[in-house]
């Protein structure tokens, strides 16, 4: 009884462990720490009626450990560090389990000494330090799979030694397994055996298949070979094996059938937004655009947040050289920079798809985000090309209707840039003041200047009074009235209508109204008698 007390103790500890790494370390899925405290469980209450000689129960008990440890290990591999082998590690154990159903059935188990091992906990003993092993080699220096696999060896010499020669000693391996698995649980790497990795898309390949239907074809043919030579000996074995094959099989078709519908549906979703992407006229429709795709791409409700970043501004720092496509910028937060595919090199005016949503579902959908973010690119600059060629041709149109007019026009963009002037504009105040990179302020006489940028800093139309300096440093004092068209699509700027009231000829002419008295230029208020005739 008192060994029975022990057991429980152990078993206990080991789960309290678990549970409590679990809840100390937080990983993105506890499924399979829960499941492999359920087995640590199992083993110790069958070890509980091992030892009061419960043979039954703790048979019973015992099988329903290996298949609480393989739901277990599934879990790990699915998303986690084997995802991107996930499938040939499949394809591997199963025909591992039937070659081992092979050897022990018509090689080892009908030796005398061997005839106490338990062929079932050995074979799963085996398939146990397989995964566990791969685990190992596919999370790098990670000590709580290599504490698993200590574990898992240590339960396979337990399995071998203690049937042979029963003792504490040989009962050893399974103190190992109940410590280094409650210490796997503890150690904060355990929440990188649940971290998601990108997907590897694998090529079929005829002879994998072929090994898994061999694999799965193994366990009724090695019964049907016993019971046509007598006695069926090794049921329990057959049907244990047969159970794991099945098992892995399932698992691997629905892998087959999940990946095959989530490419279908990805694929499905970016056809959608590229023909949206291209009817898109502006930036808002690109931006719905976008959007639209990425619930799509998406399972529902999994979409935390969504931001479409088109300046540098609202764009996280990307990492240190060399920048990739895209980074994580903290848990949960995915940043695609636009860029433009195939040149792979980012848009002159910066942006990215700022995603937030959980680590897998990103994981998984990362790819395609990398594509939308780029086909989003795409349609910017397209956008930004045909308004571009649009004011080019606008110009253009300008220039010829009015190329022989006496009428004094300026187109200005936002920044007060001359991006066309009328012939007049140039026979009036000359050539080389109106130069491509000018700007209206640099024609402005200095003391009207401020009246100036007080009139483009208010939005809407108006006019304003100024003194222009020529060439050869006279001046001429003009009305201007200003339109702001700098939300339609062709012009986007200023559209100047000036008149030159310098040489009016009469006294009501040269008076401005006395509505405007608040926009009257320096000269007309100023006392000095210089200024007063610089005209």
């Amino acid at each position: 009884m008192s060994r029975a007390i022990e057991w429980i103790l152990l078993g206990s500890a080991s789960c309290l462990a678990i549970i409590v790494g679990v809840r100390w370390h937080r990983p993105s899925r506890v499924g399979p720490w829960l499941l492999l405290a359920g087995s640590v469980a199992a083993i110790a209450v069958g070890d509980v009626f091992y030892a009061i000689g419960a043979m039954p129960a703790a048979e019973a008990c015992y099988l329903s450990m290996f298949v609480l440890v393989a739901g277990a290990l599934i879990q790990f591999t699915r998303g986690g560090s084997l995802l991107v082998e996930r499938a040939r590690l499949i394809d591997l154990l199963a025909a591992a389990c039937s070659t081992l159903l092979v050897v022990w059935v018509f090689m080892i188990g009908n030796k005398v000494l061997t005839g106490k091992i338990s062929a079932a906990d050995v074979i799963g003993d085996l398939l146990l330090i397989g995964v566990t092993g791969r685990l190992v080699l596919a999370a790098g220096r990670n000590v709580s799979s290599a504490l698993l696999l200590a574990g898992s060896v240590g339960m396979l010499i337990s399995d071998i030694v203690y049937p042979l020669a029963p003792g504490t000693v040989t009962e050893a391996g399974y103190l190992v397994l109940y410590v280094a698995w409650g210490l796997a649980a503890l150690h904060p790497s355990m929440t990188r055996l649940t971290r998601p990795m990108p997907p590897r898309v694998t090529q079929w390949r005829g002879h994998w298949a072929a090994l898994l239907g061999a694999a799965v074809a193994t366990p009724p043919a090695v019964l049907l070979v016993e019971a046509l030579h007598g006695e069926v000996h090794d049921g329990v074995v057959i049907a244990v094996v047969g159970a794991l094959t099945l098992l892995l099989t399932i698992t691997r078709l629905a892998d087959s059938i999940s990946q095959n519908s989530q490419a279908a549906a990805r694929e499905r979703a970016l056809r959608t937004a590229s023909g949206a992407l291209v009817a898109a006229a502006d930036r808002p429709a690109v931006e719905a655009a976008v959007h639209a795709a990425a619930e799509q791409l998406m399972p529902p409700s999994s979409l935390r947040s969504l931001v479409f970043a088109v300046d540098d501004d609202a764009v996280p720092a990307p990492p240190p050289e060399p920048s990739p496509r895209s980074w994580w910028s903290g848990d949960t937060t995915l940043v695609c920079p636009l860029r433009l595919e195939p040149l792979a090199v980012a848009r002159p005016g910066g942006g990215a798809l700022i995603v937030e949503a959980p680590r897998e579902v990103l994981t998984v959908t990362r790819d395609a985000l990398e594509v939308l973010a780029g086909q989003a690119a795409l349609a910017l600059d397209r956008i930004s090309m045909v308004e571009a060629v649009g004011r080019r041709d606008s110009d253009q149109y300008l220039r010829t209707v009015i190329g022989n007019t006496a009428e004094l026009m300026l187109v200005i963009d936002d920044d007060q840039r001359i991006r066309y002037a009328s012939p007049a504009v140039h026979d009036l105040l000359g050539d080389d003041r109106v130069t491509p990179l000018s700007s209206l302020t640099d024609l402005v006489h200095p003391d009207d200047r401020g009246v100036v940028r007080r009139a483009f800093q208010s939005n809407g139309d108006g006019t304003m009074f100024c003194a222009l300096r020529r060439s050869d440093e006279s001046q001429i004092l003009i009305e201007a009235t200003y339109r702001d068209l700098r939300e339609d699509r062709l012009v986007r700027g200023y559209v100047l209508t000036m008149r030159n009231v310098t040489d009016a000829h009469t006294r009501d002419e040269r008076q401005p109204l006395r509505d405007h008295v608040d926009e009257l230029p320096a000269w007309v208020n100023r006392r000095s008698a210089q200024h007063k005739f610089r005209y």
